[in-house]
């Protein structure tokens, strides 16, 4: 037996530190990927007491808790998401280079999806929905873009629509569409400020309160720097860590704001908000559909990727 090579569990590499069995870590990545030991168990082919003595092997060789148990499924510690980063890719590797076909129980595994919660939620689930009709299973989460990409590069997710398109050779990613941003206000500030904006640039907007998602103004800040040439220094009245808040709340009159076009169409087309604004070139950002390299072992993951980028090209 190679001494450096995968060894059975208990065993121990020359300097000391144990060797974790493949299968173990197989079993670990399964649970690390579904989030729980019964669905594990379903996609690995074993039962379920197997699995969690398997995964408590796992820890007594590490000498930590891989995962904290809940009420329903599990959740991961920060020791795994390190193991997970580390074995992740050369496990998917191994099964790609051994020629595994793709198992019934795998292919009903669910798809894991995230990104932008204002964009899963006004596009991308919309355009999803005939897939359940299908079987196809989606686990969908929220959140923003660099630790989701974290995630994905441990195997949390499979696909995530990223806000800038990740370095390296970690991840591959391709545009999935643009969003323009855009000044907007309720008509009662609008009719204060009038067209001023476009002559006095941010003076005109002074003394109405400004709404955003973050303190740090991302959005607001870009808007301020590509469209005005200036730094935007005034603090936000108002945060909302969702733009979908922010938008109820800029239409309500809270304020203005900087907003992603699509997601305030409706708004603008019955005049519930209206431009402050109207550059010949608005910033806009480009999102991008992103997964690890590799065929993915779940073919519905395919499905899904296909059908975001048809729909992205009419978004």
């Amino acid at each position: 037996m190679d001494p450096d090579g995968p060894g059975p569990a208990g065993g121990t590499r020359p300097g000391g530190a144990p060797v974790a069995d493949l299968n173990l870590l197989r079993t670990f990545l399964a649970v690390y990927r579904s989030g729980s030991f019964t669905a594990a168990a379903g996609l690995l082919g074993l039962s379920q007491p197997t699995v969690t003595t398997q995964i408590r092997a796992l820890e007594r060789q590490t000498g930590r808790e891989l995962f904290e148990r809940l009420p329903r499924g599990v959740a991961p510690t920060a020791v795994a998401h390190d193991l997970a980063a580390r074995v992740a890719a050369p496990l998917d590797a191994l099964a790609a280079a051994a020629g595994h076909e793709t198992a019934s129980h795998e292919r009903a595994a669910p798809v894991h999806l995230a990104g932008p919660g204002e964009l899963l939620c006004t596009r991308v689930l919309p355009a999803l929905a005939p897939l359940t009709a299908e079987g196809v299973r989606l686990r969908v989460t929220p959140g923003l873009t660099e630790p989701l990409l974290d995630e994905l590069r441990a195997g949390r997710h499979d696909l995530v629509i990223a806000t800038f398109r990740p370095r390296g050779r970690a991840l591959t990613s391709v545009p999935l569409m643009d969003e323009e941003f855009i000044l907007v206000a309720a008509p009662v500030w609008a009719e204060r400020v009038k067209e001023r904006p476009a002559e006095e640039g941010p003076a005109a907007l002074h003394g109405v309160p400004l709404v955003t998602y973050a303190e740090d103004l991302p959005i607001a800040r870009r808007y301020w720097r590509h469209v005005f040439g200036t730094r935007l220094s005034r603090p936000a009245a108002l945060t909302v860590p969702d733009l979908r808040g922010v938008l109820a709340a800029v239409t309500a009159g809270a304020g203005f704001t900087v907003l992603p076009r699509y997601l305030c169409e409706a708004e603008l087309a019955s005049g519930a908000l209206v431009p402050l604004h109207r550059p010949d070139d608005p910033p806009i950002n480009t999102a991008y559909l992103t997964q690890r390299p590799g065929r993915p072992a779940n073919p519905d993951v395919t499905r899904v990727r296909d059908l975001l980028i048809e729909a992205g090209r009419e978004w």
